[in-house]
């Protein structure tokens, strides 16, 4: 049982919970998934079942695409709703300048990490420092919004304003953090209040199956290949498989950088990455 399932987290589930449950229906521990999305969150999970575990790190590259609503005037310590509210503020701006603020941050700009996050600074995640009320200091990283738009239009109400983005950003993105950054920028607190991702990589939502359609094995599997297919194929004669088979370095064929090299029944055997004049086995799947 070999493929790649797109799963339509709902919130409440972890990113763990899913592949348990996974795991459990197909009655096989070689399960995982390509990039966490937060237990609050919805939307699109990459689930990779035997083999396909092998290409997990070829796809958590990918970038990401996500519709956030963004409220402004309140500051919670998780940059979201689920979190504890630090504070609240009345504010008045005007469409136009929310627009231009959104759309400022297009491109490359330095992300500071939400302090409730996995990432680890000297051997321990930040949500730990968090949940301890540890002084730690954020690190930050160089981040991509390829786009980023308004959708629909701006709402205000009670003193606070309701609108939502739909962004597409590179690999390692908090989503909570560039609200935060949003508001920063228009000089009030930000919140992130609902979060859907609908695109990783090539895989979207409208492919994607809900855990009750997977229980009820209404869903089907993406192959390697097809996950992969970006890479250009080649089939090799027998002599040539049975030396892929045995991760012999063999003479690359031409300057594509990775190969999907299938035998001439058309199974799949390897990816063979390039080297010099040879090519070698970069991931095996006999």
């Amino acid at each position: 049982m070999n493929g790649i399932i797109i799963v339509n987290k709902e919130p409440g589930y972890t990113s763990r919970d899913v592949v348990n449950i996974i795991s459990k229906l197909l009655n096989t521990k070689k399960v995982g998934h390509t990039g966490t999305l937060d237990p609050s969150a919805s939307g699109v999970l990459v689930v990779c079942v035997g083999k396909a575990l092998k290409i997990c790190d070829m796809l958590i590259n990918h970038d990401k695409e996500y519709i956030a609503d963004i409220i402004l005037g309140i500051e919670t310590d998780t940059l979201d709703m689920d979190g504890k509210v630090l504070s609240t503020e009345n504010v008045d701006i005007e469409q136009k300048e929310i627009i231009d603020s959104v759309n400022s941050f297009k491109g490359y700009y330095l992300q500071e990490v939400p302090k409730y996050s996995a990432v680890r600074v000297n051997g321990k995640k930040l949500y730990e420092y968090a949940r301890k009320n540890m002084d730690v200091v954020l690190p930050k990283k160089m981040v991509l919004i390829k786009e980023i738009t308004i959708m629909g239009k701006v709402k205000k109400s009670d003193g606070k304003i309701n609108f939502k983005i739909k962004c597409c950003v590179s690999k390692g993105t908090y989503i909570r953090s560039l609200v935060r950054d949003i508001g920063s920028k228009l000089g009030v607190s930000a919140v992130m209040n609902n979060l859907i991702r609908t695109k990783l990589g090539n895989f979207s939502l409208n492919e994607a199956y809900t855990i009750d359609e997977i229980r009820q094995n209404k869903f089907k599997f993406i192959k390697i290949e097809d996950a992969l297919s970006d890479l250009k194929r080649v089939i090799v004669d027998d002599n040539l498989a049975f030396k892929i088979k045995n991760g012999c370095h063999i003479k690359k064929f031409d300057d594509a950088d990775m190969k999907l090299i299938f035998d001439k029944d058309n199974k799949l055997l390897a990816i063979y990455k390039n080297e010099g004049d040879y090519a070698k086995v970069y991931k095996m799947f006999v």
